[in-house]
């Protein structure tokens, strides 16, 4: 009886556990919906300004216009900046942990030196990435978890001017972000995207862009005001991006932990009629004996 109780215990907490992983799938699904129809309808156009960006980049390179945005000549002090979107809560499957993972696979193979030189920061955009740089005892510059609770382009356009300028005051001379780039729900790819300076090659290919666009006013303003915007979106974009993509693995890993549970419950539930048998079994032995033996 006593196993019989066990069994009885661990099945009913087995069927709460999968209650409560079904609800949280459930409430993963509704805010990816949502999230997806932002980050579907925002690409394109991130997509088609990042294009005009490299190709106006391109074509400042060809021309005595000073572009701030472009990378410097090499001279200065080669500080790193490190953006990590993680999330601000966990049960999201191996999320956060590939961020994590990358962020240190960029330290001990690109960045040694600064982080020798103490010219390596990092700023996390997340709980979970900022609680393992503390406990790693990184250079955490600022930390901005506050950010998800109300993820609009004006509430990310602050901080994104100010990342900017932290390149335009020469503060750091190269900034990248280390983020999850949905894909669909059960996919997401981890991605690693130079935020400045500003790149004159598209990404993944050898040749730049297509620069034969024409510019009005003229290009110095269009550097005043079409690349600070350009890079205003790309942030926000980034953020979406990996926003969508945490409740898609939080779905995800929901949905599995919720078949995980409901299997168990099917095995406890055979191993406890197996074990109410055999114990029904034994008591119809004793009865038998029993009366057998008051015969005798």
């Amino acid at each position: 009886m006593a196993n019989l109780k066990a069994i009885r215990v661990r099945l009913s907490s087995v069927k709460s556990t999968r209650q409560i992983t079904s609800a949280m799938k459930m409430v993963a699904a509704s805010r990816l919906r949502k999230a997806q129809d932002r980050i579907v309808q925002l690409r394109p156009y991130a997509e088609k300004l990042n294009e005009i960006l490299i190709g106006l980049n391109h074509a400042l390179s060809e021309t005595e216009t000073e572009n701030i945005y472009a990378a410097r000549k090499k001279g200065g002090r080669d500080r790193v900046l490190l953006i990590l979107l993680t999330s601000n809560k966990g049960l999201c499957g191996g999320f956060n942990a590939n961020v994590i993972r990358e962020t240190r696979r960029l330290i001990t193979e690109k960045y040694m030196d600064q982080m020798k030189r103490g010219d390596l920061f990092f700023m996390p955009i997340g709980k979970k990435g900022q609680d393992v740089l503390r406990r790693l005892k990184l250079n955490i510059l600022e930390e901005h978890n506050e950010i998800y609770s109300n993820l609009t382009f004006d509430n990310t356009r602050k901080l994104s001017d100010k990342i900017i300028n932290l390149y335009l005051t020469k503060e750091f001379d190269r900034i990248e972000i280390i983020y999850n780039q949905f894909k669909n729900a059960a996919v997401q790819r981890l991605t690693t995207e130079v935020f400045l300076p500003v790149s004159d090659q598209a990404p993944g290919k050898s040749e730049a862009l297509p620069s034969d666009y024409i510019y009005e006013p003229d290009q110095v303003r269009i550097v005043e005001e079409l690349i600070p915007n350009s890079l205003r979106i790309q942030f926000y974009k980034a953020l979406l991006d990996s926003f969508a993509a945490e409740h898609g693995a939080r779905m995800t890993a929901m949905h599995q932990a919720t078949d995980n549970a409901t299997e168990l419950i099917r095995e406890l539930t055979l191993q406890y009629n197996k074990a109410r048998q055999a114990a029904i079994t034994n008591q119809l032995l004793e009865v038998v004996s029993g009366a057998e033996a008051l015969k005798g």
